[in-house]
């Protein structure tokens, strides 16, 4: 069911004066008479009539009314609120932790590739839940805090959408980093169950923190790591721009480190 209402109502009180202003502006406008600068303003009233400087009257007034008016309305700060059943709150607090790194742009998963089949699986996730506070943490050759925890998911969604290889602005695959970025938002979480989702194509090769120990890091504050493969084994292909031929298609034998993903997860139980 969806609302209105204003943050700061007092405001409103400012379409008083407003309206008062408006009516004497009115009552001193109605006894004047329109004048033009024209060689020949006889000639112009006697084709247009005694009704033809209405406008010229009426108009601005009613413009500065309606400018003023709608200052003080804005100034009242209107609100859309859209009320809906909640179901019950299981009070998890998750973070998405997602690769960024080049080689998402790899094209695994015909005809799409690696980046749009992870956000769309993160999609798909932060669609199912009903209650929970979900964040988003993005990573390349770093990490980057996206979106804090929220149980705004259409917001959520909205970051999500603007999810692309390379938008840390750094080489690598830093998961280590990454993993060790969504603990330190959560680790002083209230909430009963703290959850990191870590969706990746590639092996750790970048960043300060071994994957390894980001995960033990985590298991000592209570926060359980899900990792999800992004990526077939083998080698792919990866479209690359080149300022000559146009783009093309340049194979990588970036495989995916199934062994460590499993045991992060592992780690955390």
């Amino acid at each position: 069911m969806n609302a209105w209402r204003f943050e700061n109502p007092w405001w409103l009180l400012g379409l008083l004066p407003l309206l008062g202003a408006a009516l004497a502006a009115a009552l001193h406008a109605a006894g004047r008479v329109p004048a033009f600068r024209f060689p020949d303003a006889g000639a112009v009233a006697r084709r247009a009539g005694r009704s033809a400087g209405w406008p010229v009257r009426w108009v601005p007034l009613a413009l500065k009314v309606l400018c003023l008016a709608a200052a003080v309305v804005a100034l009242a700060r209107p609100q859309s609120v859209r009320r809906e059943a909640a179901g019950a709150a299981e009070g998890i607090d998750i973070i998405l932790v997602i690769d960024t790194s080049d080689s998402m742009r790899a094209l695994d998963f015909d005809p799409f590739d690696r980046m749009t089949a992870a956000t769309q699986a993160a999609r798909d996730f932060i669609q199912r839940r009903k209650s929970d506070r979900i964040g988003l943490v993005v990573f390349g050759g770093e990490p980057l805090m996206a979106c804090p925890p929220t149980l705004d998911y259409d917001a959520l969604l909205g970051f999500l959408e603007d999810v692309q290889p390379g938008m840390t602005q750094s080489r690598g695959t830093a998961i280590g980093d990454g993993l060790a970025a969504a603990a330190a938002h959560l680790k002083d979480s209230a909430a009963k169950s703290r959850v990191t989702v870590l969706i990746t194509d590639g092996a750790n090769n970048a960043g300060l923190v071994d994957p390894l120990t980001a995960a033990k890091a985590a298991k000592a504050v209570g926060i359980k790591i899900h990792s999800i493969g992004a990526a077939k084994h083998g080698r792919a292909m990866v479209p690359v721009d080149h300022p000559v031929l146009g783009r093309q298609l340049v194979p990588i034998d970036d495989d995916i480190d199934e062994p460590l993903m499993t045991k992060v997860a592992e780690e955390t139980g």
